[in-house]
């Protein structure tokens, strides 16, 4: 799993930099951004990487390398799949892009999604004990003729609501006069919404340049919580920024598959708190920095070692 915007932090992922796959992801982003990416994250504020412009790309060189890294050590996903942002990471992990591609894509994303914010001003906003019953019921109540839509189906009694800010404060109000908590996210526009309409023209112009491959890797799309092909990949990314994350359904997906394991990686550990919270029954395994990366290679190194040991006693 690739962590979504709002995980990134100041160094994150440097040091990991003798690790080859990271110091690719580190140099692709260098070269697509004009500028030195490492150099980047060692002296930015947090304020400055919370600019979509700067969050996105970084977080996704960071996952990018991190992914491909234990995927070149021996990990054999069952799947792959991001959360919003993480989704472009995915495709990079999953063979559909090459590392340049996935990185030249985040960098349009992220541009035409700060470019569509600052047109159309918007905000998130989390509802506990939300189902997706009672989340639409409250967007239909109070947009008021404004966007107002649910946009991130989480975890069971975790939805996101999006839209215009007065309509989202207008829903964070109505929900608390029911007796029920919200938490306004830290993000610049209201994402994964109608009000990324021209963020999503923009992103369909770009990907008409990219040719994707079908993924040696399956990747699970935001959009549909099933597996993404080739053939569907333009238009599912553009879809992609205006319709919901259904990370809900995608997690219980996998886990009615035979998905037992999920490992988030990039930074933080939003994602496999989230797998907590849908299914407690499943192992979780953030692998965001040194340590969390050497005790998940020495894992795999167990693994093939064991793999590998005679078993002439075995029936």
């Amino acid at each position: 799993m690739f962590s979504g915007q709002g995980s990134q932090k100041p160094g994150m992922g440097l040091d990991l930099l003798d690790v080859p796959e990271v110091a690719e992801a580190f140099e692709a982003a260098s070269d697509v951004l004009g500028f030195d990416a490492a150099a980047f994250l060692e002296t930015v504020d947090q304020t400055t990487l919370n600019d979509t412009r700067h969050a996105q790309p970084m977080l996704a060189c960071v996952s990018m390398g991190l992914g491909r890294a234990l995927v070149a050590r021996g990990l054999q996903p069952k799947a792959v799949l991001g959360f919003s942002l993480g989704q472009v990471s995915a495709l990079a992990v999953s063979g559909m892009l090459s590392l340049e591609d996935a990185m030249r894509f985040v960098q349009r994303r992220s541009v035409a999604m700060a470019q569509a914010a600052e047109a159309h001003p918007g905000a998130m906003s989390a509802l506990l004990k939300a189902d997706p019953e009672s989340a639409a019921a409250l967007c239909a109540a109070c947009a008021e003729g404004e966007v107002l839509v649910p946009a991130n189906f989480n975890a069971p009694g975790q939805i996101v609501i999006s839209g215009a800010s007065e309509a989202v404060a207008r829903a964070e109000a109505a929900w608390a006069a029911a007796g029920k908590r919200s938490s306004r996210l830290a993000t610049s526009g209201a994402f994964h919404s109608p009000l990324m309409a021209e963020a999503a023209e923009e992103v369909a112009a770009f990907l008409e340049t990219v040719d994707f491959a079908e993924p040696a890797i399956p990747l699970i799309d935001n959009v549909s919580a099933a597996p993404l092909a080739s053939a569907d990949a333009r238009r599912a990314l553009v879809d992609h920024l205006t319709h919901p994350v259904r990370f809900d359904e995608s997690v219980s997906a996998l886990i009615a598959d035979g998905a037992t394991e999920f490992v988030e990686v990039g930074s933080g550990n939003v994602l496999v708190n989230l797998v907590k919270r849908i299914d407690k029954g499943v192992a979780r395994t953030a692998v965001t920095d040194r340590a969390s990366f050497e005790a998940f290679c020495a894992r795999l190194d167990a693994a093939a070692s064991s793999a590998s040991a005679p078993t002439d006693n075995l029936a």
